[in-house]
């Protein structure tokens, strides 16, 4: 019986041991998991070609891609913040529980103690004899020796629950000791991004200085890029609104079958109460933009390889340059040459048109439609259904090495922020 009890002591103290290093560990494992995989697509956004050509177009495109890079090694740099104050919430709670745990253990000797002094008063073999065979009857030495028994087996559990406690308290020793080397490793590597981000700051600071002379220049290119991009907006609004009138009929149609359904079948035929925008799109429309918002923030970014956002969406001023404000009814995602486009997300492809000699695409989501400008040449066609990440076309790579998909992102007519959809 005492080897069973000495087994399942050993037992209990293994898994608490386990189980203390499993509630902290992993936990910083997880933050350096997804720490490294923002500093590796940082790393490799470094690695995307910089225009070398000295006029303003290519002055504008390397310094909107130096701005993105400074943003996304902010973003890091804040990621790095974060983790660092969840790792000291982690040491200060594992410092509470040794704490307790070293309270507890205190009492238990304390315990022990006392106990171990009463058996050493009454320890010698006359004395437990004594106590047994001064017995009244039968029943009461039975039971005193039960006692006797019972009491030497309590002893050695108390003696078992002292090393059990010890055994936890170094466990969470190590994992308090793995959390502050993890803080110490943080708060370095937290220093040397904090460098190289200073030093693309000065170079964007440079940048801007060789460009504060071209204002002439940098206004004309500036005007030249707006009126292409309000050609092709108005493209994609007479398509999308061409599609939507399509995804009404569709709504209105499958309603009207509906309600021919119930007359045949002898059932009341309520009047519609609803306005006649409410039919936008059918049941399968429906359910499918239900499960599109449910992903929202998740959405993959539309290009394969490594990227950087260099046109943000929006209006806003161009820091640093005075009179520059941009109008972005999406975003722009500089990726390496030969990258792919590919969608955010199951749908069907509504329509492929040429703009300025590039394709781009639309895919319907339910009420959502995702937009990929810029390709150099396509492989889906209308009518296409795809799945998420699908592959769409090529980019266009320009000549000056820049590969560049505009990506947007509406529902129906609104337009919406795809930053706040796609994972970062």
């Amino acid at each position: 019986m005492y080897t069973q009890i000495r087994f399942i002591l050993f037992m209990l103290c293994t898994l608490s041991v386990q189980c203390v290093c499993a509630q902290s560990t992993p936990k910083i494992r997880q933050l350096e998991k997804e720490r490294n995989e923002l500093h590796q697509r940082i790393s490799e956004s470094e690695t995307l070609l910089r225009s070398t050509g000295k006029d303003v177009k290519s002055q504008l495109d390397n310094l909107a891609l130096i701005t993105g890079q400074i943003d996304e090694r902010r973003r890091y740099l804040s990621s790095i913040q974060k983790d660092v104050n969840a790792i000291q919430q982690e040491i200060n709670r594992l410092e509470n529980e040794l704490k307790v745990l070293d309270t507890d253990l205190q009492l238990k000797r304390e315990r022990y103690e006392k106990s171990l002094k009463y058996l050493h008063r009454n320890s010698t073999i006359q004395e437990k004899l004594m106590f047994i065979f001064s017995a009244d009857n039968l029943s009461q030495m039975y039971r005193r020796l039960r006692y006797v028994r019972q009491y030497a087996d309590f002893q050695r559990l108390k003696g078992e629950e002292i090393k059990s406690k010890l055994s936890e308290i170094e466990a969470k020793k190590k994992v308090t000791e793995e959390s502050y080397e993890a803080k110490v490793a943080l708060l370095k590597h937290q220093e040397s991004e904090k460098k190289k981000l200073e030093l693309q700051e000065a170079e964007r600071k440079k940048m801007l200085s060789s460009m504060q002379n071209k204002q002439r220049q940098l206004k004309k290119e500036l005007e030249k890029q707006r009126k292409a991009a309000n050609k092709l907006n108005a493209e994609i609004d007479r398509l999308i609104a061409i599609e939507i009138e399509a995804a009404r009929k569709r709504a209105e149609e499958e309603r009207r079958r509906k309600e021919q359904a119930k007359k045949q079948s002898g059932s009341e035929v309520k009047k519609p109460t609803e306005k006649m925008e409410e039919y936008s799109i059918d049941d399968s429309d429906r359910k499918l933009s239900g499960t599109f918002e449910r992903n929202k923030g998740r959405l993959p970014i539309p290009v394969t390889g490594p990227y950087v956002i260099v046109g943000r969406y929006g209006q806003y001023q161009v820091e640093g340059l005075r009179n520059v404000r941009l109008d972005n009814k999406g975003i722009d995602i500089k990726a390496k040459p030969g990258a792919m486009a590919r969608t955010i997300y199951d749908g069907e492809v509504t329509a492929v048109f040429q703009y300025n000699g590039l394709a781009n695409v639309l895919v319907r989501h339910g009420s959502y439609i995702s937009v990929y400008c810029n390709l150099e040449s396509v492989i889906v066609k209308q009518g296409s259904q795809l799945k998420a990440r699908d592959v769409l076309g090529q980019i266009k790579t320009d000549a000056d090495g820049n590969t560049v998909l505009h990506f947007q992102l509406r529902k129906e007519k609104e337009k919406l922020n795809p930053e706040l959809w796609i994972t970062r």
